[in-house]
C-alpha cells in the first residue's frame, strides 16, 4: 500500500510539472486532477476483476483434489425502488425491480454418494467490500469437505471482483442477508443429496454478522450457526472507526446517511439490536486483542442475547496470537480453536467424518 501511494504521488507530480497542461489555471488543473483520480478509481475495479479470475483458478489447484468445484449464478432480491444508484434510466428500472444476479462457489466432496443425504454449510466471506479468496479460506474449505459437508460460499452484492456496478450494489446488513439465504435454498433445490434438515452457517467478521442475521431472519432455514469475531453493532463501530470507514456506509449508493442521522437504519442492520430473534443453536468466539471487531463490541451482542434469555454458547479468548484472525491463521492454536467450532456444528449436523482430534484436522487441511 505504501509503495502504491508513493507511485501515485510521483504520477501526480509528473502530471503537474511535465504535462502540457502546466500553466493552466488552478481551477482547470483541479478539474483535470479530479478526472484522472476518477479514472484511476475505476481502474481499481478492473484489477479486482483480473485478480478474481486468477483466484478462481487457484481454487481448483488448492481444493480440486478432494472436491467438485463450481461457480454458479443465482438471484437475490431487487435493489428496491428507493435505492439510490448511478445507472441509466432504463438500467435503473431493471435493477430496482428485477432479481439481482450474483455468483456463488459450490464445493462438493468427491466421494459424495448421490443416493445418500449429507449435511451442508453456507460460508459467507468477510470484509465490507471483499470476496471469497482462496488464500484465506482454502484450508478451512478442505477441513469442512473432509468432514463430509457440501458447501456454498456466496459472493453477495457489494463483493469485489465483479466490476464497479456490482461493488456499488452493496447493502451491508441488508439484502446481502437475503442473497446468502438464496444460496442455502439453491443447494436444497438443486442437489438431492443435501439434507435440508442438516444445514448450518458459519462466518467470521462481516461473515459473522451475515451468519447471525441469517439465523435471526430465517430461523427455519438453519440447524446451527457459528459466528467468529462477528461484527455485532454498527452504531458501536461508527463511534470507534475512522471517517474513511464511516464513509463506506454514508456514500449515496449505500445507506446514504450517518448513524447519527439515521440511528434506526443502523440498528436494523446490527445483530445486537436483533438479538431477540435468536431461535437457533449458536456459538460465538471473540478475542481480547482483536483490533478490528473488539471483544467489547462482541460483548454488546452477548449481553443483548442474555438480556433476552437466549440459549447460546460463547467464549472470549484472552490475547491470543493472530488478533482478528486468531482462529483462521495456520498456527496450531488456531486449528485447535477451529476444532472447537467444528465440534459444535457437528453436534447438530452429524457429518459423516467428524474430526476426533486436531491431528485429523491438520491432515485434512494441510495434507500432512
Amino acid at each position: 500500500m505504501h509503495r502504491m501511494n508513493t507511485q501515485f504521488a510521483i504520477f501526480l507530480f509528473c502530471l503537474f510539472v511535465f504535462s502540457p497542461a502546466f500553466g493552466q489555471t488552478n481551477e482547470e488543473l483541479q478539474k483535470e486532477l479530479e478526472t484522472v483520480t476518477k479514472k484511476l478509481n475505476d481502474m481499481r475495479h478492473k484489477f479486482d476483476q483480473l485478480e478474481k479470475s486468477i483466484d478462481d483458478l487457484l481454487w481448483y489447484e488448492r481444493v480440486g483434489d478432494i472436491a467438485h468445484i463450481d461457480k454458479v449464478e443465482l438471484t437475490g432480491p431487487p435493489l428496491g425502488k428507493d435505492r439510490k444508484v448511478n445507472l441509466g434510466s432504463q438500467d435503473e428500472h431493471i435493477y430496482k425491480t428485477s432479481p439481482l444476479r450474483f455468483k456463488a462457489y459450490v464445493f462438493i466432496p468427491l466421494n459424495t454418494d448421490p443416493e445418500k443425504k449429507y449435511p451442508m454449510l453456507v460460508l459467507p466471506h468477510g470484509g465490507v467490500h471483499s470476496n471469497f479468496k482462496s488464500h484465506q479460506y482454502s484450508h478451512i474449505v478442505r477441513e469442512l469437505i473432509a468432514q463430509g459437508y457440501a458447501l456454498i460460499a456466496p459472493e453477495y452484492r457489494g463483493s469485489t471482483g465483479y466490476g464497479k456496478r456490482f461493488y456499488e450494489f452493496i447493502d451491508y446488513g441488508g439484502l446481502e442477508i437475503n442473497d446468502t439465504k438464496a444460496c442455502r435454498d439453491y443447494m436444497v433445490d438443486n442437489y438431492d443429496f443435501v439434507d435440508e434438515n442438516r444445514i448450518g452457517i458459519l462466518g467470521w467478521s462481516h461473515g459473522g454478522l451475515i451468519t447471525l442475521m441469517n439465523l435471526f431472519e430465517f430461523p427455519e432455514g438453519y440447524k446451527v450457526g457459528y459466528a467468529g469475531v462477528p461484527v455485532s453493532d454498527l452504531i458501536f463501530r461508527m463511534g470507534n472507526k475512522t471517517a474513511a470507514y464511516r464513509a463506506l456506509y454514508e456514500v449515496d449508493y449505500h445507506i446514504g446517511e450517518s448513524a447519527n442521522d439515521n440511528l434506526e437504519e443502523y440498528k436494523r442492520r446490527s445483530p445486537t439490536w436483533n438479538a431477540h430473534k435468536l431461535q437457533t443453536p449458536l456459538l460465538i468466539h471473540s478475542n481480547t486483542n482483536d483490533a478490528d471487531v473488539t471483544s467489547t463490541e462482541v460483548e454488546t451482542l452477548i449481553n443483548a442475547l442474555k438480556a433476552h434469555n437466549k440459549t447460546f454458547e460463547y467464549e472470549i479468548y484472552d490475547n491470543i496470537p493472530g488478533g482478528h484472525a486468531f482462529d483462521r491463521i495456520d498456527l496450531m492454536s488456531a486449528k485447535e480453536f477451529r476444532l472447537k467450532a467444528y465440534r459444535f456444528l457437528a453436534k447438530y449436523l452429524n457429518p459423516p467424518n467428524e474430526f476426533k482430534n486436531v491431528k485429523q484436522l491438520q491432515k485434512a487441511g494441510y495434507k500432512f
